[in-house]
Formats: C-alpha cells, sequence, structure tokens
C-alpha cells in the first residue's frame, strides 16, 4: 500500500513484513538516547512559502466528554429542560450565557457562538475522532487530525519545537493520519514542568557522537532492508537533538512569565495549558491542543459542570484577552468544544446523556467576527430550528480562517482525500 503525503512523497506500507513505518519508528526511538521519545513529535521541517509566512495559528481548547450547551453558552433559564442553571447578560449586547462563565461574558465581544451545530454520531470515540479529523473513522483510510493538517500547511520554517502539540490528554485522539509519524502531536500530560525525556543524560557533545554511532549502525541495517523507514527515523533523532538543544525550549518554561500574568490565567492545570498554549504559539507552534475532561455528566450535571467551569472561564477568557493585548488574536483561532452535547432533558441521576443532534462551539480570533450568535435552537433545545451547522461547515470555517485551502488532496488506497470533503464556511463568523 502506497500513501502520497506530498505530490513528491511517499510512503510505502508492507504489511507483508507485518512492521508498518509508526511502528518501527515509533519502537526504535524508545530506546537509548533521553530524546527518542520525542519520535511522537512533529519533528520534519516542511518547505518555507507565503502560507507559513503568515504566522496563522489555532489553540484548540477540547472539553472531553462532551459538555451541556445548557450550562455553558446556550441556556434555558426560561424552559424546565433548563433546570437550575440561569443566564447573565455579556459585554456583547443581547447575548447571554450560563452564570458559570462570568470571566468570559466581558470578552464576548470577541467571540461567536454557534448554537446550532449538528451531527449524528453520539459515541464518544468516533464523534472525537470526528470533532478532530472532520472525517468519521474507516479501516481503510487513517485521517489526519485537523492539528496534523496545520502542521503540514503552516509550519514555520525556523521553528525547533514540534508545531503541534497536545496538552493534558488525547492519547487516543487522531494523529497524524496518512500524513505520516512526522505530523503526530508532541504529547505532555501536563504544564507547567519541560516536557519528558528532553534533558539528556550526558552532554551534548556526547549526544551528539552516540546520534552519530547510532547513525551507523542502522545505515548498515538500512542496508539490507527498511531504508526509508532509517532514514527517517534518522530525521527524527537529529531534529530531536536540535529541538532539546534549541533556546525556544524556554518556551515551555512558565516560570518565565510574571507572577501576575500567571495568576490571571488562574491556578489551575487547564489554566497552565492554556498559558502555555499562548507561549508557544508565540514562539511559532502551529496548533496547540489544551484538554479538559470530565464533561460526560450522565451523573450529577449541575454540579459537575460548575466544578469544570470554575476551572475553565478564567482561564478561556485570560487567553482571549491576552492573545488580544499582544497582538496575536487576528492570527490565532481559538476554538472551545467538545465532541457533542447534552440531552435538553435531566434524567432521573440528575444528569444529561449524549445528544449530538444540537450543541454549541465557541470561537475567538483568525478573522473570526466576535459579539454574535450564529443558529438557534427550539424553545425546549431540542430541534436546531435557525442555521444548521454540520462538522464539515465548521471545519471549513476553521480553513478559511487560517487560510488554508480545504481542497488540498492526498492520497490513500488510491483515491483522493481533501482536507475538507462537504460542506460549506459559515459565512456569518466573519462578516
Amino acid at each position: 500500500m502506497t500513501f502520497q503525503l506530498h505530490r513528491q512523497t511517499e510512503v510505502t506500507i508492507d504489511r507483508r513484513r507485518g512492521l508498518r513505518r509508526r511502528d518501527f519508528l515509533r519502537s526504535v526511538a524508545l530506546g537509548g538516547l533521553a530524546a527518542g521519545t520525542l519520535s511522537w513529535t512533529d519533528l520534519l521541517c516542511a518547505e518555507s512559502n507565503e502560507l507559513r509566512k503568515r504566522g496563522r495559528a489555532m489553540i484548540l481548547l477540547w472539553m472531553q466528554g462532551g459538555p451541556s450547551q445548557f450550562e455553558t453558552f446556550s441556556p434555558l433559564p426560561h424552559h424546565a429542560n433548563g433546570g437550575e442553571t440561569k443566564a447573565i447578560a455579556t459585554a456583547a449586547s443581547g447575548v447571554q450565557i450560563a452564570e458559570h462563565y462570568p470571566e468570559t461574558a466581558k470578552m464576548m465581544r470577541d467571540i461567536a457562538l454557534i448554537r446550532s451545530m449538528t451531527s449524528k454520531e453520539g459515541s464518544h470515540p468516533r464523534a472525537t475522532y470526528l470533532l478532530h479529523t472532520g472525517y468519521l473513522p474507516t479501516a481503510s483510510v487513517h485521517y489526519p487530525a485537523f492539528g496534523s493538517v496545520l502542521a503540514e500547511q503552516l509550519r514555520a520554517a525556523q521553528l525547533d519545537l514540534p508545531s503541534f502539540v497536545r496538552i493534558g490528554g488525547g492519547q487516543n485522539s487522531a494523529d497524524g493520519g496518512l500524513l505520516g509519524v512526522e505530523y503526530d502531536p508532541f504529547l505532555m500530560s501536563v504544564a507547567g514542568k519541560p516536557p519528558a525525556n528532553t534533558s539528556p543524560a550526558t552532554d551534548f557533545n556526547r549526544l551528539d557522537r552516540r546520534i552519530g554511532l547510532l547513525e551507523r549502525i542502522e545505515g548498515a541495517y538500512a542496508s539490507t532492508q527498511l531504508k526509508q523507514e532509517v532514514a527517517d527515523h534518522e530525521k527524527l533523532y537529529r531534529k530531536a537533538q536540535r529541538m532539546i538543544q534549541s533556546d525556544q525550549m524556554r518556551a515551555f518554561d512558565l516560570e518565565q512569565e510574571p507572577t501576575a500574568v500567571r495568576e490571571a490565567y488562574g491556578a489551575t492545570s487547564f489554566a497552565a495549558g492554556c498559558l502555555l498554549a499562548r507561549r508557544l504559539v508565540e514562539t511559532g507552534v502551529t496548533c496547540v491542543e489544551v484538554f479538559l475532561n470530565g464533561w460526560d455528566t450522565h451523573f450529577d450535571n449541575f454540579a459537575t459542570v460548575r466544578r469544570l467551569a470554575a476551572q475553565s472561564d478564567r482561564a478561556l477568557a485570560q487567553l482571549i484577552r491576552d492573545l488580544k493585548n499582544r497582538g496575536m488574536l487576528d492570527t490565532t483561532l481559538v476554538a472551545w468544544m467538545g465532541e457533542f452535547g447534552r440531552t435538553p432533558r435531566i434524567n432521573p441521576r440528575a444528569g444529561r446523556d449524549h445528544y449530538p443532534k444540537a450543541f454549541n462551539v465557541a470561537l475567538a480570533g483568525g478573522g473570526i467576527r466576535g459579539g454574535q450568535v450564529i443558529g438557534r435552537v427550539d424553545a425546549s433545545g431540542a430541534e436546531v430550528e435557525d442555521r444548521p451547522v454540520t462538522v464539515p461547515d465548521l471545519f471549513q470555517s476553521f480553513c478559511r480562517s487560517l487560510g488554508v485551502n480545504p481542497n488540498i488532496e492526498h492520497t490513500a488506497n488510491n483515491r483522493p482525500i481533501k482536507i475538507v470533503d462537504k460542506g460549506s464556511p459559515v459565512a456569518e463568523l466573519f462578516g
């Protein structure tokens, strides 16, 4: 099987040998050097072009589990389905959100709410994959995460750091897919301390000699088999070496930020992830994804959402404010979303169940016109009655915001795969 990644680059998978390139790179990289675990990263430089020079980036704030729209940005204060959640006014005239987001309410002039997101997928793994790639999972095609697409399309030529960083979770989410292991996200379990395995156990001169020795050993092996895999592994190690020796590694050190800035984001792990996301984007990273888990509120929905909102409200608002104050908001798209919403009816366990039929997404920056609500559900919150927005529509909008051509094709199984198939950008976001 052959994947054509770029117009002139192919990756071959020989299933008769029972070893895929991705598996080979990961297994070999686990040994030897401390830097070896970086084979999960986006560690190959792409060619510089006009698109990459624009400095566009995306920060995805991923609410794992499916956040309740009614307790976040689509409250129903005058209907029984709204439960105990009250609505509050925001800085945008006529726009109300749930009471749990008072700091975000202050920034609503910069935020657009899509209240009419709709999908048919209510399974966590499948919906998470869909909302990360724009495609449902299939056995025949390994679709790339949108962050991986951005890493390929927008990566800064002089960046030593991974171009796609995922903070706080997502080991089972989409990765580089058909684009290859070099576009996999760099996984960080937590922000606030240096990434694991980026401090070698020896000095850099000795590290260089060890990598040179590894290259000679692998070179002899490559003369007999797995030539391409060995060449790619060599590139990964050399790029990992440049990364851990780079001054850009300081971006991971939140102690470089003034105390007042750190306090403005808040003291939670999610807040630290948001601050790190800003620092990484400022350094040149193309896509950063920050996870906040726990939104699967089948039980005790109201207390759980109140707790999660307390972790996320201040950080979300400060991230948008910080990007704006630094002149970065126009070129950085911030998206707050999860894999689906929750049922309008409250179940007997004071919870809400999976509901992809109508949910919400919050967007800011990247040319998005804030202070508006797009779409509407009926009075009960059960049906989209105005301006339905599908997942392909949302991804088309991401592409428009970031200047990426959604019709760019890669090839898998001898058929073209577009970055986004179907859908249209939500024009109101840019009006």
